[in-house]
């Protein structure tokens, strides 16, 4: 009876250790098909956390601490953050970049939708047309700002032609608040206006031919098929350059840096270039830091309202 028990016992437990064996064979084996994978993810993995993830938690450490050059840390919790927004300064620098924001992002978008249509048409030599309209892109910003201070300066090209044009007084370009504001503004709209100009021209040539064959059976109008064939296709490309030029203008610190220096006084000091004068000129890391993360949710905050109002448009 003894043997008989022995015997069941080890015949049952026999199944059992073959299936789990085959069970680590399978997984081991999943494992050997999908190491090449692993090996080629982990990487970009790497990539990921040092390039975004670490950068980002150390600067939420950092903006909880006053630390300076040279300095000891000091913890201080939400003190930065108080600071800013108790800071004339901060919201000087961010009512400036609203409405450089503003002035740069409408006239970038409207200029590159012109150009768009007016180009996307058969026109003869339309290759060097573009290139010629994208130089300003691929030209650095701070070479461009130096460029500006020869430009417009008071015995410059500009103020010589308006003097042969019959303005005797020449125009302060840099050293009053209003032309300063309207030169950086200026620069900053024609070095971007060739983004806009190729994404928007890109878009109009992926609406189908056959859409405005079917509208001209109905409207020989032009104005009537911008209006409600070519508009609302387009809605989806001007809304994303909108939100591209938006964070780029919010980010404008080259230009005013290289032009004005964000003056006369603080008329043309951005936030961005605000964040590097108190963080690298200022050498308040903490501060700067927190002046960035604050940047940081700002832009997160106005991308999500602009997808969201663009859902409700399209719905």
């Amino acid at each position: 009876m003894i043997a008989r028990d022995v015997t069941a016992g080890s015949s049952d437990a026999g199944p059992r250790e073959e299936a789990a064996l085959a069970r680590r064979a399978a997984s081991s084996g999943i494992w050997q098909r999908n190491r090449a994978k692993y090996a080629f993810i982990l990487p970009g993995i790497g990539w990921v956390f040092a390039i975004g993830i670490f950068p980002i938690l150390y600067a939420l450490r950092l903006s909880v601490f006053s630390y300076h050059l040279g300095g000891t840390e000091r913890f201080v919790g939400l003190g930065n953050y108080l600071r800013a927004f108790s800071d004339d300064q901060f919201w000087h620098a961010l009512g400036v970049t609203l409405r450089f924001a503003v002035v740069s992002v409408c006239a970038t978008v409207t200029l590159g939708l012109l150009l768009a249509l007016f180009f996307n048409r058969p026109i003869r030599g339309m290759p060097v047309f573009r290139t010629i309209l994208t130089l300003p892109l691929f030209s650095p910003a701070v070479a461009i700002g130096y460029l500006t201070l020869t430009i417009v300066h008071q015995d410059g090209p500009v103020n010589s032609v308006l003097r042969l044009l019959g303005r005797q007084e020449p125009i302060p370009w840099l050293s009053d608040p209003f032309w300063a504001f309207v030169t950086v503004s200026a620069v900053d709209i024609w070095q971007w206006t060739p983004f806009a100009f190729i994404v928007l021209l890109a878009g109009l040539q992926a609406i189908p031919d056959e859409i405005y064959e079917a509208a001209a059976l109905d409207t020989s109008s032009s104005w009537q098929v911008l209006r409600h064939i070519t508009l609302p296709l387009l809605l989806p490309v001007i809304v994303t350059v909108t939100i591209l030029r938006t964070v780029e203008s919010f980010k404008m610190v080259d230009i005013p840096y290289a032009v004005t220096g964000g003056g006369p006084g603080t008329a043309t000091r951005t936030y961005s270039l605000y964040t590097y004068l108190a963080g690298m000129k200022g050498f308040d890391f903490g501060y700067g830091t927190t002046l960035s993360l604050l940047l940081m949710v700002l832009m997160v905050g106005l991308s999500a309202l602009f997808f969201l109002r663009a859902r409700q448009l399209y719905e």
